[in-house]
């Protein structure tokens, strides 16, 4: 499925634009939220307030990624998805903007709220639009996207290093660790976080690390504004391009697996990033240096692997990159959970967690388009239940970890969320190839009563042709009869002038011939003959 962007070497254009055009606002994406991290004593101190005072803006943050995902799936199926993303987008920048000034927590909470409400329109109208525009060849680019988010959270400490300076950027480097498939609400946990703010920050450090990425988001938006110009019947093509008979049997049961197994797999990336530092120092015993190298190895294998899959999606399905990915999760959560002792297993068992985490959330998306219809609200439970899954399951293993000390919790739920997410794979499959397996069956019923139909009406056809091919005969028979009495009337008559014994003879076999019924005007008796004999065998 999915619609073109228009035909020939224009359409073709309009696709790569608009591809280019989403990887750059998934860029702006990881860039707004990572952001958030080095740059948070120095909000704090904006609004006069302690680092641990604020916490609460992540969880209007949650909020608002949760509203803007279910309102844009809303949107979505009710307006232009080039025009709403161009609108989020251009309230992202309003909000960045805002927020280098705000001088009040409550302000800075709504105005959090506010981004990641945009945001969440993003992430869910991100992946529909792709899919819109490429349809079954929508993976690679659904990759290409979730890189570039990748990319932006990668490059948000850089930018914030060149506006904060050297050191305080490596004191808090480590602040916030994002999800890099969807919005991220649980923060790392780091020195910074528990520290008072430093009231000698400089108000421009901040103004200037989110006035940058707030420009860069607003020139996003403009371009796609004029993609919208240019294309305004995007969404009508979208929507009619939107087969309804594709819609599977049990299209919802099918959305309900994948939300959970989405919320299991987020809920795991995000508690893995989030706690293996603590873990390396807490049950590893190593420094901070190496607990640090731990983390980075963790997230660099996850943006490696993800940008390596941009690429290798155009050549290998959907559903193998999950059964090789949840095959990679499970060796390697068996590894971390019951061999992490070994240092060697876990170095090794968490680049290759990390790797495994990489292309499930893409590869999920693009692989359920081949058996139903994705449309807006479908897109906003995927993401609602990657939000759902990020905010739960570390809150979860925290008060775990709480109440055990001595237990390893965090590889503990590595192990446990890859089980069930190798579980509910299969399920999935199953209940898709149902539905598959139903549409077939209708399909080729519909065909085999349309060939029954048809060849009805070809014997009909045959029987029409065969009774006017016998009546054709049957009046070219009676025809030949008649021309050839007349003939030999007419010999008679030729040779028997004037009244004789064989003309006397002659008429009563006339008689008995041709009946009492009179001559036509013309003298000829054939031409009467004719007329009696087609009557009769009409």
């Amino acid at each position: 499925g999915g619609w073109r962007c228009g035909r020939g070497a224009d359409g073709a254009a309009l696709r790569w634009c608009t591809s280019g055009a989403l990887c750059a606002s998934f860029l702006g994406l990881g860039l707004s939220i990572a952001v958030l991290g080095p740059t948070f004593p120095s909000l704090a101190a904006n609004v006069g307030k302690n680092v641990s005072d604020i916490y609460y803006i992540f969880v209007g943050r949650s909020l608002g990624s949760l509203g803007g995902s279910m309102v844009g799936g809303v949107l979505l199926d009710c307006m232009n998805a080039t025009l709403l993303l161009a609108l989020s987008m251009l309230a992202t920048t309003a909000g960045l903007y805002a927020i280098a000034w705000c001088r009040e927590s409550l302000l800075l909470t709504i105005l959090m709220s506010i981004i990641g409400g945009s945001m969440g329109i993003l992430d869910t109208g991100g992946n529909v639009l792709a899919l819109y525009t490429w349809g079954s060849e929508a993976g690679p680019h659904l990759q290409a996207l979730h890189f570039s988010f990748a990319a932006g959270a990668f490059l948000a400490p850089i930018v914030a290093k060149m506006t904060l300076g050297e050191s305080e950027s490596d004191e808090l480097a480590g602040a916030e660790k994002t999800n890099l498939s969807v919005l991220k609400s649980v923060p790392t946990a780091s020195p910074a976080s528990t520290t008072p703010a430093l009231k000698d920050h400089h108000e421009g450090d901040v103004l200037w690390s989110y006035i940058i990425i707030g420009t860069y988001i607003l020139f996003t938006s403009i371009f796609l504004f004029v993609l919208y110009s240019k294309g305004s019947s995007t969404k009508d093509k979208s929507k009619a391009s939107a087969h309804k008979d594709r819609l599977a049997k049990y299209h919802w049961p099918l959305v309900g697996l994948l939300f959970v197994f989405f919320l299991f797999y987020v809920g795991a990336e995000v508690t893995y990033g989030s706690y293996v530092f603590t873990y390396a120092m807490v049950f590893a015993e190593m420094t901070e240096s190496e607990a640090a190298a731990l983390n980075s190895v963790f997230w660099g294998a996850f943006a490696v692997c993800r940008g390596a899959a941009v690429f290798g999606a155009a050549f290998v399905s959907p559903a193998t990159m999950i059964v090789m990915s949840l095959a990679c999760s499970a060796a390697s959560s068996t590894a971390l959970a019951f061999f992490a002792h070994y240092r060697a297993s876990l170095w090794v068992g968490t680049a290759v967690y990390g790797a495994s985490m990489a292309t499930i959330f893409p590869s999920g998306i693009a692989w359920i388009e081949q058996y139903t219809v994705v449309e807006g609200k479908t897109a906003s439970l995927f993401v609602v239940g990657a939000a759902l899954g990020e905010m739960c399951i570390p809150v979860a293993v925290g008060y775990l970890q709480g109440r055990f000390h001595h237990l390893p919790v965090v590889m503990y739920t590595a192990f446990a969320t890859s089980v069930m997410t190798v579980l509910l794979f299969p399920a999935m499959y199953k209940v898709a190839n149902i539905s598959q397996e139903n549409n077939l069956q209708a399909v080729s019923d519909r065909e085999t009563q349309k060939t029954l139909l048809s060849n009805s009406r070809l014997a009909e056809d045959e029987e029409n042709e065969e009774d006017v091919r016998e009546w054709n005969d049957a009046d070219f028979g009676v025809i030949e009869m008649n021309d050839k009495l007349k003939n030999s009337l007419m010999d008679t008559s030729h040779r028997m002038p004037g009244d004789s014994p064989a003309e006397v003879s002659l008429q009563p076999h006339l008689d008995n011939v041709l009946g009492d019924s009179p001559v036509v005007p013309d003298g000829s008796p054939g031409r009467q003959n004719g007329n009696v004999d087609w009557e009769k065998s009409e």
